[in-house]
């Protein structure tokens, strides 16, 4: 067994991640307050209100750019370490919250947030904390990490795994499967399976290929079908109970 102290030395704070981890925490306690704070106002309970200076409902999206610019700029002043780089990242991680919170907000630039095509913001917050947590995992983009020390030291070896990994994760875009493309580019496998399989019937890669081949178009949407019936309906309820069921 190792101590927990060594591990948290050994693994957060002798290399530097001690502030990702800071800003990771700050982030998601700081979406699931607003998200209870908005739920409230939208229930009408509670002492909480939007504000409306002159008429003008000012969405938290703008403190949150506020806080994301100051975190910034004292990190790149602070270093990487030291008190100052805590607390740019928790600067960060609050502005990121309250950014990403609206994000479908900016997305449709319309107040969509509490319609179906608001819970895309709750999706992006599942997404990051996702890739944050891969980051401190050890994770590196494109499987560079599962080089052996003699491997990274090969500039050659470094680039060719780069470059194929991030094909994989190209590959699996272009086919319309964006969520897979995203979590690729950290965990190449992923990349690979999205990219191999059958694409999406309305994505660039079906379009283009698919054109002329009348069985491939057909199998496409019995899967995409198939896929949407089993997933959507869960994923949907994940993201209405995180952020609360759209308006009907």
């Amino acid at each position: 067994m190792v101590p927990m102290g060594h591990w948290w030395y050994r693994n957060i704070v002798e290399p530097g991640k001690l502030p990702l981890l800071l800003a990771l925490a700050s982030f998601v306690l700081t979406f699931l307050v607003t998200r209870a704070v908005t739920r409230l106002i939208r229930a009408g309970k509670g002492p909480f209100h939007d504000i409306s200076p002159g008429g003008l409902h000012v969405h938290h999206v703008v403190p949150g750019v506020v806080l994301m610019v100051a975190g910034g700029f004292i990190a790149i002043a602070g270093g990487r370490r030291g008190f100052g780089a805590g607390v740019a990242a928790v600067l960060f991680g609050i502005g990121v919250g309250l950014v990403l919170d609206e994000f479908a907000l900016i997305l449709h630039l319309d107040d969509v947030y509490w319609t179906e095509e608001g819970t895309k913001s709750v999706e992006a917050v599942i997404l990051t904390v996702a890739l944050v947590a891969l980051v401190l995992g050890g994770f590196l983009p494109f499987g560079v990490n599962e080089l052996t020390p003699d491997e990274t030291t090969d500039r050659l070896t470094v680039v060719q795994t780069v470059a194929v990994n991030f094909l994989f994760a190209l590959l699996a875009l272009v086919k319309g499967k964006a969520r897979m493309a995203v979590i690729g580019v950290f965990v190449p496998f992923v990349a690979l399976f999205g990219a191999i399989r059958l694409a999406r019937p309305n994505s660039p890669w079906a379009r283009r290929l698919y054109r002329n081949r009348p069985r491939a178009r057909a199998r496409a949407r019995v899967r995409a079908y198939r896929h949407d019936r089993r997933w959507s309906g869960l994923r949907r309820k994940v993201e209405h109970l995180i952020g609360g069921a759209p308006s009907r």
